[in-house]
Parts: C-alpha cells; sequence; structure tokens
C-alpha cells in the first residue's frame, strides 16, 4: 500500500468558528440545502456525530457518482480541526482503499480564515495517483467551500 500526500490551503473572510460551525459542524443539513446538484442527502449510519461515526452521502444528479461512506476520526470544536476518511462508495476506485481529509481552520490577520487541509491517498499496491485526479476533486471542493461561503455573507446572523 502506498501513500500520497496532498496539501492545499485557502483564504476566507470568514471567521474560524463561524465558518467551522456552517463548514463541518452542520454540513449534513446545510450543503444538501445549498448545494443538492452536488449533495442529496448526508446521514449519520453509526455513532452520534464524533470519532467513529460513520455517514452516508448521497450525491445529486449533477455529480457522476452515487455515494460515498465517511468516517469521522477526530473532531476538536475549540482547535477548529476536522479529520474524516472516504471509506466506501463508488467515487473509490479499486486502486483507492481510502482517503483521508485533514481540515484545520485558524484566524488570518485580517479577521477571516486560513484554511489548511491535508489529503492522504492510501492506495492499494503500487499504484500512483495522478495530480489532475487530485486536482479535479480539490477544484469541485473548492466550489462547494464559495457556495457556503457566499450563503455566509448573504445570511450574516446565521452560525454566530
Amino acid at each position: 500500500m502506498g501513500v500520497f500526500t496532498y496539501e492545499s490551503e485557502f483564504t476566507s473572510t470568514i471567521t474560524p468558528a463561524r465558518l467551522f460551525k456552517a463548514f463541518v459542524l452542520d454540513a449534513d443539513n446545510l450543503i444538501p440545502k445549498i448545494a443538492p446538484q452536488a449533495i442529496k442527502s448526508a446521514e449519520i449510519i453509526e455513532g452520534n456525530g464524533g470519532p467513529g461515526t460513520i455517514k452516508n452521502i448521497t450525491f445529486g444528479e449533477g455529480s457522476q457518482f452515487n455515494y460515498v461512506k465517511h468516517q469521522v476520526e477526530g473532531i476538536d470544536n475549540e482547535n477548529f480541526t476536522y479529520n474524516y476518511s472516504l471509506i466506501e462508495g463508488d467515487a473509490l476506485s479499486e486502486k483507492i482503499e481510502k482517503i483521508s481529509y485533514e481540515t484545520k481552520l485558524v484566524a488570518s490577520a485580517d479577521g477571516g480564515s486560513i484554511i489548511k487541509n491535508t489529503s492522504k491517498y492510501h492506495t492499494v499496491g503500487d499504484v500512483e495517483i495522478k495530480e489532475e485526479h487530485v486536482k479535479e476533486g480539490k477544484e469541485k471542493a473548492s466550489g462547494l467551500f464559495k457556495l457556503i461561503e457566499a450563503y455566509l455573507h448573504a445570511n450574516p446572523d446565521a452560525y454566530n
């Protein structure tokens, strides 16, 4: 098994606490509401939302995939970190065992946030992950993030 790690960082004008509430804590409700073409539904099938929880994510009609299962590995409400893995679903190929994600939100000097992401692709055998595959996934995630950010700007009292 190989592990390929990719890191990315981007910024937001939204504070870390508010962004964490929307982007992590209430994502299962918010994302299907504001982006049903991307995510149709998210439901907990095991656990209480904390570490060990397994969620079934059903993609919307705009997606090339049907579903994935996420397993929450860690969540820290005070330090705004969230770790989870994609453990099952048609978004994983026979070449990828799982994809682990680590997200950390930190305050930026201008009062917004810096979002730091690390993705770890756990492959079967010696398979290599192509950069364009990772870039495509990151572009979709970035688009979803921008929708959440726009929603928070349009709804200044939400998630305070």
